[in-house]
């Protein structure tokens, strides 16, 4: 869906990755208009079977039978981080069958929303990314330099649990090609606002809301939030 010569195809997998874990990606309505998303590349890596889309804000057991029935499987993993959240490296499924792991995508107080107003969210055990790596998303402006897209979450998640870490040099391969076209053609670097609070170069006008204040000053102070 893009022109000839920023096509992303050449930086596809030829065949779709053959992996055993399955993700279910929870999308906020509001990504689906974005332009430079990144989960329809995440899909055009995986099999159809083991990369599903649900768009919504409520996921209710009456609507979502699947995503209940997943949501109770001892093996489902749903990555958010928090103080409840154990890293992923840590984590040993138990199961012998297929794993799956949910992903919320959406701005991060789109995803809190979800994963709070859901109560399907809170019976999978719920993991985190311990990593260092910077995001290549540079196109798209993180709260914090730690932040990873979903794309990039979902690349890192399923290289540890399939052990291979070059399912996610693949996975990350059409991303990083997207960024270098966008960046070829007038976009802009986007540094984190954890960066740009504390280098004195945040240039939007202060929020009055006195919460969203505070978590700017957690951000400046190294205060993991």
């Amino acid at each position: 869906s893009r022109p000839q010569k920023v096509c992303l195809c050449p930086f596809l997998p030829i065949h779709p990755l053959k992996v055993s874990t399955c993700l279910y990606i929870i999308q906020h309505p509001a990504e689906e208009s974005r332009v430079l998303r990144t989960v329809p590349l995440l899909a055009a890596c995986l099999p159809p079977d083991k990369c599903k889309i649900l768009v919504g804000r409520r996921f209710s057991e009456d609507r979502y039978p699947e995503l209940a029935t997943v949501c109770r499987n001892p093996s489902t993993l749903i990555l958010y981080p928090g103080a409840e959240a154990t890293n992923l490296e840590e984590v040993t499924v138990i199961s012998s069958s297929p794993s799956f792991i949910i992903i919320i995508d959406g701005t991060w107080s789109q995803a809190k929303d979800i994963f709070y107003k859901n109560s399907l969210f809170r019976l999978p055990k719920q993991v985190q990314l311990k990593t260092n790596i910077s995001s290549h998303y540079v196109i798209r402006t993180q709260p914090t330099n730690s932040c990873l897209s979903t794309l990039e979450c979902a690349a890192a998640a399923l290289s540890i649990m399939e052990k291979n870490k070059s399912i996610q040099e693949t996975i990350l391969r059409p991303l990083q090609a997207l960024c270098s076209f966008q960046l070829q053609h007038g976009a802009q670097i986007h540094h984190s606002k954890e960066h740009l609070l504390k280098n004195g170069l945040y240039d939007k006008p202060m929020p009055k809301n006195k919460r969203k204040l505070r978590r700017m000053e957690l951000l400046v102070n190294n205060v993991k939030i």
